[in-house]
């Protein structure tokens, strides 16, 4: 069985590539309906970020593979580390508004909003004392924003970059996640392999999963089932049911010398995707299925920074050197 899966997945390339004019740290889909036909994607490199709209063939018959629009380019200024959309971003209304906050590797948050047209603004965010790994909007009305720091912090702000809450950690937080469902809990994950759910109300930790092994890397709260929870810690993914145990349901070895990041499709609540170090020989992007003892796809190209979803598509984007690439799961 493991074996003929195996072949069908084989190690391919990209669906589609994109040609940037550098190398893209971080990339992100909007989990988000913008009220376009597309896609809203952001990506980051050592100076700007990117604002675009894709339109792929799997979801418009019109369109021919890929359809790739530039709507702006924001000046940075600092290379962007992380990226996350602000659920206010829509197209489908007059004036259009964009919002996305950025973290950089001068600890700052940076809140940039635009209309993509004469107004533009950049709110910047001072608090961490340290790398920023990860950010997240709040998913229903997008006034706060959580960011998590080797700093040993998860903390709250407002879009005035009023710090509305902070927790302590053990070690450094490497991601946080909000869920539509669930908007009253935080998801923190550290380093050193706990996961915690905060209540925003109480401002106390409710419930904690342990991975059993160090270091976390990265973690997702599924958005299409939320009691599932997946991480990746030193070479394996990990699988949490949190209704049932505290350690992991499902463990499986999938990147040599150590796994990056980890991120939940959108559409499908069973697949699921990983990425090995950036600058690795075998940093590939791996799709898993939980029904498939193997990989159903496995990247040919090295990735570099950077993983996201398809709101709706089986289809995930990874950042490199001056490309994205573009990966549709025929599943």
């Amino acid at each position: 069985m493991g074996g003929g899966v195996q072949e069908e997945a084989g190690n391919r390339g990209p669906s589609y590539t994109v040609t940037c004019e550098d190398y893209v740290h971080v990339v992100e889909f909007s989990p988000f309906d913008s009220g376009s036909p597309g896609s809203l994607l952001a990506y980051g490199g050592n100076l700007f970020v990117v604002v675009a709209v894709c339109r792929f063939q799997e979801e418009d018959l019109e369109v021919e593979g890929l359809e790739f629009n530039t709507l702006r380019v924001f000046h940075h200024g600092v290379r962007v580390d992380t990226l996350a959309w602000s659920p206010e971003s829509r197209l489908d209304k007059l004036p259009q508004v964009i919002r996305f906050c950025t973290a950089a590797a001068d600890n700052k948050l940076r809140v940039l909003t635009s209309d993509l047209k004469d107004s533009h603004e950049v709110k910047e965010i001072e608090g961490h004392s340290s790398y920023i790994n990860h950010l997240v909007f709040e998913p229903v009305e997008g006034k706060q924003i959580a960011s998590v720091s080797d700093d040993h912090t998860c903390r709250v702000w407002d879009l005035d970059g009023k710090e509305t809450a902070l927790f302590k950690l053990r070690s450094p937080g490497m991601s946080v996640c909000w869920h539509p469902a669930e908007v009253l809990k935080l998801m923190v994950a550290e380093k050193r392999g706990t996961i915690r759910f905060y209540d925003l109300l109480s401002q106390q930790a409710i419930l904690s999963l342990d991975c059993g092994q160090i270091p976390l890397m990265s973690a997702d709260w599924c958005l299409a089932n939320s009691i599932k929870v997946g991480a990746v810690v030193g070479t394996d993914w990990v699988i949490w049911d949190v209704t049932r145990s505290s350690y992991p349901q499902r463990k499986k070895p999938c990147h040599v010398d150590r796994a990056r990041l980890f991120r939940w499709s959108r559409a499908n609540e069973n697949l699921f995707s990983t990425t090995g170090c950036p600058g690795k020989i075998n940093s590939q992007l791996l799709v898993h299925h939980l029904g498939h003892p193997q990989p159903v796809m496995i990247g040919s190209s090295t990735v570099g920074g950077g993983l996201s979803w398809h709101r709706s598509l089986p289809l995930c984007v990874t950042g490199g050197d001056r490309k994205l690439s573009f990966w549709m799961t025929e599943m």
